[in-house]
């Protein structure tokens, strides 16, 4: 092979010549694979070498050899005249033709060769990486050679133009034609092969004159391309020597769809292939993955693959993968995540009296869709249906129209997909009233005394309300006291002036706890759900206004904003708050707090790792780890002229959505998409405004603002991808928005949205679109009294199998039941009750 036949064909490939090749050093008595590195690392490698020759006793050498160490390009030998070890050149090399430089200026055929002139010549002679001895006395440099290939293309393309339609192809696809054109001119006598007449032929017809290639001449392609050395150069030589890159990726997989168990690794292949393929650029939602440091994507491979570590539904979607350079070849992989099912029942105990009717409902989510079957005490239930028996809601209810003493038993649900299974037991005791078991007493107890209520907080304190039976249950007053402390729950203003309670947010705890802001007194009620108390106040920063419980860490987030032009906001931390005592308040290092966000957690996803915080004036969102608190990047939204008002989540592909604030009055404010496995701004959310809503299982997101026209329902599907629905108009904009899991179809949402203005409750089965209105709610209350004060209309649900909704009047509570769109009953006397967490299980 000729000096710069080899030099130019390992330049192609992108590889220093004399790391491609591995050369090997070829002593006498065996070879070494080497690098090419600086003098003294190949020194040091040399004498490693010897020393293990030499105590090993190779080459039948004499153990007095092994500690006498020798360069490379010698060996030790024993003198003859003194019998001692010392170092002589080699005398000969083995014949090997793998031409190194060194750094005397020559050019040697072999690493050996090299070494051993150095002995001889007892100099000190490396290998450099300049390819000027290879080609001394050529009047033909290698940029001298790249320029006359310029050259050729420039006269071709002059000479025959490409035809409009291929001229509108991409650069590469050009190119390549261009060169096939080149080679099918040159090819005289039409043999497929370019010989060195026809190539010194088509200099005498094309070249003019002035055309100087310094040096360098067409037959010089075969002096440095003819990688074959036969003479002559073919089509496929031909496009090497003018870097021409040919891909294919076959039409059947061009989409590849591959799935994979949730928790589980997946590597994803490239199939675009070609010689001189560029390495493989693979994007997701338009962004290239492989410059980012993520944590769960961060090994491509020699093989180019994409390697996604312990997958989640926040991976799903499309990743596509092209050569660098060609982004017009791309092969798209849509990724699906699986997830075995996860069921919750309802009630897990229930005692009724003969001849009243009975329900179990049965609650589950996976990927694919979960299907759904019962047991009764082991035998399936499909065999025993009747007018008595029946299955609702795509088999998630199991509803009896009057019971007997023989229903009593345990009723099994099982949810079952491709892959996974997970069962659950609803178990139903039928006695006559005279008969209380302890099964009847604990589930009357738990399940309606301290569950299964809403906790209102109002202009008169505390309101606890069972929404079966339309009562107040529990009355707490202003002037109740406080377990721990002997305060007042309201204490009363100067002169004992009568004053209404001000809260401001309030939060579940597992169930056990409620954590309350009263801002005025600078303090965070925590109240027991089972004693329905106030246990404790915490106190706080100064305006306490906002609170979020962070169930993956049990702890409740504090947002203060200091005084009442928000000039010193604080975020604070209570630790440990399901523990209802012994908590502890944190101080965090975020300062210009004006707002926050926490995903929540559902069946599926039930750990958050991290949260959002952001100020109205800054056009940012600032990710901060939960746990440590301790913040780990800023995403800016500046170039797309964005300041964060609110946010919501779907673990569905992950996205975010970001509401922006509205400038005026006449502005729609557009939603941003943020991507939560690169931290990547998307881009508008198509034309969707206003705040978004997200159900709990992800799929669905409602969209509207108090001062919106429209409600804009969008669907996240199983692969990852947002479309829209429907739009709805909305004349008097919504102020707040409410799920709940459908009565009538297993694994759907009906969404319930109260009217900013007017007395109207808006509800709409979410994938149909079907939808309704429920007036003479009476005016809602007349507005914010305090500048902390959320919507001027809530709407509270009533949790995963609850049927009731809450929504709140001036001096009244409208309780809604929500499987038969009705009102079921109003709640008077009850004062701006504009702050509402529900408790219970259902």
């Amino acid at each position: 092979m000729k000096p710069g036949h080899l030099w130019l064909h390992l330049t192609l490939l992108g590889a220093s010549l004399p790391a491609a090749l591995g050369w090997m050093d070829p002593g006498p008595s065996r070879g070494l694979n080497v690098g090419v590195g600086d003098p003294q690392t190949e020194e040091s490698r040399s004498v490693e070498v010897t020393r293990r020759e030499g105590l090993s006793g190779h080459n039948g050498l004499p153990a007095s050899c092994g500690k006498k160490f020798c360069s490379r390009g010698s060996r030790c030998t024993l003198s003859r005249e003194t019998g001692e070890p010392e170092c002589r050149c080699l005398e000969a090399c083995r014949p090997s033709y793998m031409p190194v430089c060194g750094s005397d200026g020559r050019f040697y055929e072999n690493h050996c060769e090299l070494h051993r002139a150095a002995c001889l010549l007892e100099r000190k002679i490396v290998i450099v990486h300049s390819k000027d001895c290879f080609l001394k006395d050529d009047p033909c440099t290698m940029a001298d050679y790249a320029r006359l290939k310029n050259v050729l293309l420039a006269l071709q393309t002059n000479r025959q133009p490409l035809p409009d339609g291929d001229s509108r192809q991409d650069p590469a696809s050009q190119k390549r034609l261009l060169v096939e054109s080149l080679f099918t001119d040159l090819d005289a006598d039409g043999d497929s092969h370019l010989s060195s007449p026809e190539l010194a032929q088509h200099v005498l017809q094309e070249q003019d004159p002035e055309d100087d290639f310094l040096g360098c001449s067409p037959g010089d392609l075969l002096r440095f391309d003819d990688y074959n050395s036969d003479g002559s150069l073919t089509l496929h030589e031909f496009y090497t020597a003018f870097q021409v890159v040919q891909l294919s990726l076959a039409p059947e997989e061009r989409v590849s769809v591959a799935t994979v168990t949730v928790g589980l690794s997946t590597v994803l292949t490239c199939a675009i292939r070609g010689e001189l393929r560029p390495p493989i650029i693979w994007k997701r939602n338009g962004l290239a993955l492989n410059f980012m440091a993520l944590e769960d994507i961060n090994d491509f491979g020699e093989d180019n693959a994409l390697y996604i570590t312990k997958v989640t539904t926040v991976h799903m979607g499309n990743y596509t993968c092209h050569a660098s350079g060609h982004e017009e070849l791309f092969q798209t992989h849509v990724l699906q995540v699986n997830v075995p099912p996860v069921i919750r029942v309802y009630p897990e105990t229930q005692a009724q009296e003969p001849g009243v009717a009975a329900s179990m409902r049965c609650h589950a989510e996976g990927i694919p869709m979960p299907r759904i079957t019962w047991l009764k005490n082991g035998m399936d239930v499909s065999t025993q249906m009747s007018k008595q028996l029946s299955l609702l809601a795509n088999g998630s209810e199991l509803h009896i129209g009057s019971v007997r003493y023989e229903d009593t038993g345990a009723y099994t649900c099982i949810a079952k997909n491709e892959v996974g299974v997970d069962e659950d037991i609803s178990s139903l005791f039928i006695e006559d009233s005279a008969r209380k078991t302890l099964a009847n007493i604990l589930w009357r107890e738990e399940g309606l005394s301290v569950g299964n209520m809403f906790y209102v907080f109002c202009d008169d304190g505390i309101v606890v309300l069972h929404p079966v039976d339309c009562e107040i249950q529990r009355h707490l007053r202003p002037t109740e006291k406080i377990v721990m402390s002997y305060e007042e729950i309201c204490p009363q203003g100067e002169g004992n002036a009568t004053q209404p309670c001000q809260w401001a947010s309030a939060v579940n705890v597992r169930n056990r706890y409620i954590y309350v802001a009263q801002p005025a007194l600078n303090r965070v009620l925590v109240v027991d759900v089972q004693a329905q108390k106030v246990l404790e106040s915490i106190g706080v920063d100064p305006l306490p206004a906002k609170l979020s419980y962070d169930k993956s860490h049990d702890q409740v987030w504090v947002l203060s904003w200091g005084d009442m032009h928000k000039s010193q906001p604080s975020l604070q931390v209570i630790t440990e708050a399901s523990t209802g005592q012994g908590q502890h308040l944190t101080r965090t290092p975020f300062a210009g707090v004006d707002d926050f966000f926490i995903p929540p957690t559902n069946l599926i996803i039930n750990h958050i790792r991290f949260g959002f915080l952001f100020n109205r004036s800054d056009p940012a969102v600032h990710k901060v780890d939960l746990e440590t608190l301790v913040p780990l990047k800023t995403i800016g939204l500046r170039s797309h002229g964005c300041v964060p008002q609110a946010m919501a989540h779907t673990h569905l592909g992950g996205y975010f959505f970001i509401q922006c604030r509205q400038d005026g009055p006449a502005s729609a404010a557009p939603q941003l998409l943020l991507d939560s496995v690169t931290d990547a701004v998307l881009g508008p959310n198509g034309d969707v405004s206003g705040t978004p809503h997200v159900s709990p299982d992800g799929r669905f997101v409602v969209s509207a603002a108090p001062g919106s026209a429209q409600l804009h329902v969008q669907e996240v599907t199983l692969r990852g991808q947002i479309r829209t629905l429907y739009s709805l108009p909305t004349s008097r904009g919504v102020s707040d928005v409410a799920f709940q899991p459908s009565f009538t179809q297993g694994g759907q949402y009906c969404a319930y949205a109260a009217a900013a203005s007017g007395p109207g409750l808006l509800f709409l089965e979410l994938s149909t679109g079907k939808a309704g209105v429920l007036e003479d709610l009476k005016e809602p209350p007349a507005g914010p009294a305090w500048p902390w004060g959320g919507p001027r209309r809530i709407v509270r649900d009533s949790g995963l199998f609850g049927q009731y909704l809450l929504t709140p009047a001036r001096e009244s509570l409208f309780v809604v039941n929500g499987r038969q769109n009705a009102l079921r009953c109003e709640v008077a006397g009850v004062r701006r009750g504009t702050t509402a967490v529900w408790v219970g299980e259902v």
